[in-house]
């Protein structure tokens, strides 16, 4: 079986006898056929991913054919997998939040995910494609990240929000929020991240990140702040900054992980009576909703898969596109 390991920060290997695991009852094999690379693997390729242990096999952003029956499932289903393995029995899988299981294990980053010919996953962790094609199924995962946060915003249609960082899981925060129906504004380092946002994707409303953006969002706003900030950027300044763009009554949803602390003062953020939300992951729910807008021609997938590869390339592949960014929206590795 071929896979591709990274066996410490900056070493990633192909290799071809990767051992294939046993099929455990409850759980079915899948034959992998395309695989989505996101901010997480690149982090992980540079040493900076804060649950991590060396060696891992990559990947978590899955489609591929079922390859062996399950309850429910026969083989050679297409599937999207989803790739939080939960245990099913903590208070959060209990009020049905597997997406914050106190035991989670992400393929990928807890446990070897999905760079390799084949992977076994639990059934439940399966979601049949149907008719969406088997790349696009690859792209599901992370565009529902995007859509459980404006889920947990819980932001009325109309109401302004603000998404801060548009890589991938900030592009698709801002394609749900808009889906949703909510008045969306965009804010990035990137005047050309900013620009395929708008040519690609539609969005006209952005400000480019710097000295001048909280004038700027006082000025669009009309000192109000925006109802709903997400912040997408991985970056503890950036996200203590997003704190003052919320308005009176607003919500704050962080949407990415940073290993620092964040500070903020605690009277802005009581006179404001401001929502703090943290958003993990994604729930069956999300990925339903993803494969429905996907259907419904709401996501330009054919816009955001910018960069392709084959497994055999994806070690130095990998390695470059960590620092090469520029017009690098969504890469996917094709098995």
């Amino acid at each position: 079986m071929r896979a591709v390991v990274t066996r410490e920060p900056g070493r990633l290997d192909f290799v071809d006898d990767a051992v294939a695991e046993e099929v455990r009852p409850g759980w079915i094999a899948v034959d992998i056929r395309h695989v989505g690379i996101c901010g997480t693997d690149y982090h992980i390729t540079e040493g900076k991913h804060p649950f991590l242990e060396y060696p891992r096999i990559m990947g978590h952003e899955l489609s591929g054919v079922t390859a062996s029956a399950g309850i429910d499932m026969a083989p050679g289903t297409p599937v999207i997998v989803n790739p939080y393995i939960s245990c099913g029995s903590c208070i959060a899988c209990r009020r049905g939040k597997p997406n914050c299981c106190t035991r989670i294990a992400v393929l990928g980053v807890h446990t070897d995910g999905g760079l390799r010919e084949r992977i076994v996953v639990p059934e439940g962790n399966l979601y049949p494609a149907g008719d969406l094609s088997l790349r696009d199924a690859a792209m599901v995962e992370f565009l529902a990240i995007g859509a459980h946060a404006v889920r947990r915003a819980e932001a009325e249609p109309g109401a302004r929000a603000l998404v801060i960082g548009i890589g991938p899981i900030g592009l698709g925060a801002a394609i749900f929020a808009k889906i949703a129906g909510l008045d969306v504004t965009l804010l990035d380092t990137s005047v050309e991240r900013l620009g395929f946002a708008r040519e690609a994707l539609g969005f006209e409303r952005s400000v480019i990140a710097g000295p001048a953006a909280a004038g700027e969002i006082a000025h669009m706003t009309e000192g109000d702040g925006f109802d709903v900030v997400f912040d997408a950027t991985g970056n503890a300044r950036s996200i203590e900054a997003g704190f003052s763009f919320v308005a009176h009554g607003g919500s704050y949803v962080l949407v990415s992980v940073v290993r620092d602390e964040i500070r903020f003062s605690d009277p802005e953020f009581h006179k404001r009576e401001m929502r703090l939300i943290a958003s993990r992951n994604a729930t069956r729910v999300d990925f339903e909703h993803v494969m429905a807008a996907i259907r419904a021609g709401q996501v330009p997938t054919d816009r955001l898969a910018t960069h392709r590869a084959t497994l055999e390339e994806a070690p130095e592949r990998i390695k470059s596109w960590a620092h090469e960014k520029s017009g690098l929206i969504k890469a996917i590795i094709d098995l």
